[in-house]
C-alpha cells in the first residue's frame, strides 16, 4: 500500500502487549509509524 502526502492513512487496529491500538484513537495528534519488515526474520 502506497500512501500519498496530504491523504489520511486508512484506519487500522493492531494488537500490543497492553491491548489493541487503533490509529483513529490518535486523531488530531502527530503520529510517527515505523516499519521494520526485516526485523526478527534472520535476514
Amino acid at each position: 500500500m502506497a500512501l500519498q502526502p496530504g491523504i489520511p492513512a486508512p484506519d487500522f487496529t493492531l494488537n500490543s502487549h497492553s491491548g489493541s491500538v487503533t490509529l483513529s484513537d490518535f486523531r488530531g495528534k502527530i503520529v510517527v509509524i515505523g516499519f521494520h519488515p526485516a526485523s526478527f526474520t534472520g535476514g
